[in-house]
């Protein structure tokens, strides 16, 4: 018996799967036994794009048919859709998987044989995953079950980018998954065809960041360069005449947009790298606002997409009708929660109960990072959860480089160092001003209630009471 009842897809060939097509198997039940083990084994429901390839596969459709149907390349849906689903339904059913012999394993699944529908929230088949883990830092990549998707960002983000001229922002602090975020946004786009370019400014050398005119040239060359275009700087810029953000532009208008025409999509990963150089900064946002205007009104820039990751906002004057952070569609992300952290911690082949999972998250909160790196290590056997939650916030806990970051960056900033202190040493929630709630909740150390806020965790409680 399935123990979890999933939304039926929505497709207008749907009602055809009321058919028994398979022995008295129907595509009903497939999708529901496919969907079922999926969501058990990666924590994600099929998509949509998916499901038409396991629909069309169980109607004997070539990937050409598909293809007409779906409006896709057959080499997308063949190479990338497809083989990445049996390869799925191949580690969920621990057994072969593949388009011409899933019906029979499908089926199998569906009657239970192979005792692997189990309930969600009690258990996980996860042997596979938990004996490979690999140790929790920066992106995730795109396949793996550990990136969680949470309350409908992802589709608001690639539904956003499809959009002519479109900006999305995407703001939290450090660790806390915008780098895998963007990474899903630029792969999405190559579903649509469109062209895209994935900047890290982190990248950048300091001595680049020097000079306006130096970083704008680099940048029109990196993403030249990732178009596979030609670099043409020596006969677009004109510095005798022009100013470095108006040979920006024209290089993009009358050169690398035309020259693809097709949609583009620019990711900007780490701008805050940029915040500390005011005179490239101020400049480089107000152009970035520009054009993102410009998609409102003329064609060539309709083609151009943007999506910027950050974990602050910049603390100089920038003129409201200049600056991007406050145009196009926010994304802040937010914390996972229990239900978020009680799979994660199967998906770690751990066997929490609602107590171990509830101590963690007030330790730690939902922080993604600070969540998994726990996971890994009392998986790994590193330590114990007591052992985990004993030293959390000392110096030979596992968190102390992350603290002792956030320890660096307050000793800069002593008068935000100061009230931080008055929070951390409160037993009731602290009333700051404005801009100091806004810094300490951008670095994510403050959650803020009305006009008071209180430390995000007892991590950072215990900690910073000590050293501040």
């Amino acid at each position: 018996m399935m123990t979890q009842m999933v939304d039926q897809p929505h497709s207008e060939n749907f009602d055809r799967g009321l058919v028994e097509m398979d022995g008295g198997f129907s595509w009903i039940q497939a999708y529901q036994a496919a969907d079922d083990v999926i969501y058990q084994y990666t924590g994600k429901h099929l998509s949509d794009i998916e499901i038409k390839v396991l629909q069309g596969s169980w109607e004997r459709k070539t990937y050409d048919d598909m293809a007409v149907d779906y409006g896709y390349s057959p080499e997308y849906l063949n190479k990338d859709v497809g083989n990445k689903l049996w390869r799925k339904l191949s580690a969920a059913l621990a057994e072969t998987v593949t388009k011409k012999n899933f019906h029979a394993a499908l089926k199998r699944a569906w009657l239970g044989k192979n005792n692997l529908l189990v309930d969600y929230n009690l258990s996980v088949p996860t042997t596979s995953i938990a004996t490979n883990l690999s140790f929790p830092e920066g992106l995730v990549p795109i396949d793996s079950p550990f990136y969680l998707e949470r309350n409908g960002i992802e589709s608001l983000c690639y539904e956003t980018i499809c959009k002519p001229g479109a900006l999305i922002r995407i703001k939290a602090p450090k660790l806390m998954g915008k780098t895998s975020l963007m990474q899903r946004i630029l792969t999405e786009t190559f579903h649509h065809n469109y062209r895209s370019i994935d900047l890290d400014f982190n990248s950048v050398d300091r001595n680049i960041l020097t000079s306006l005119d130096k970083f704008l040239r680099w940048f029109c060359f990196q993403v030249g360069r990732q178009l596979k275009l030609a670099n043409q700087l020596h006969d677009y810029w004109d510095i005798e005449i022009l100013g470095s953000n108006d040979n920006c532009t024209i290089y993009f208008e009358e050169y690398l947009l035309p020259a693809i025409n097709n949609p583009v999509v620019l990711g900007l990963d780490n701008l805050d790298r940029l915040f500390p150089y005011t005179d490239v900064i101020e400049d480089f946002l107000g152009m970035l606002r520009s054009w993102h205007e410009k998609g409102k009104i003329y064609p060539i820039w309709e083609q151009l997409r943007l999506a910027i990751a950050h974990s602050t906002e910049v603390y100089i004057p920038l003129d409201l009708n200049q600056s991007p952070f406050n145009a196009g569609v926010p994304v802040e992300l937010r914390e996972f929660d229990q239900q978020q952290v009680i799979h994660l911690a199967n998906l770690h082949g751990l066997d929490w109960d609602n107590t171990q999972v509830e101590q963690l998250m007030e330790m730690v909160g939902g922080h993604p990072y600070l969540v998994r790196l726990a996971m890994y290590e009392v998986s790994s056997h590193h330590l114990t959860f007591k052992e985990l939650l004993q030293n959390a916030s000392k110096e030979a806990g596992i968190y102390n480089n992350h603290l002792r970051g956030h320890l660096q960056l307050l000793q800069q900033c002593p008068k935000l160092a100061g009230a931080f202190k008055l929070v951390v040493n409160s037993p009731e929630p602290v009333e700051l001003d404005s801009m100091q709630i806004y810094k300490l909740h951008s670095m994510g150390l403050v959650e803020r209630q009305d006009n008071h806020v209180i430390p995000r965790c007892n991590l950072y409680r215990q900690y910073f009471q000590r050293v501040l």
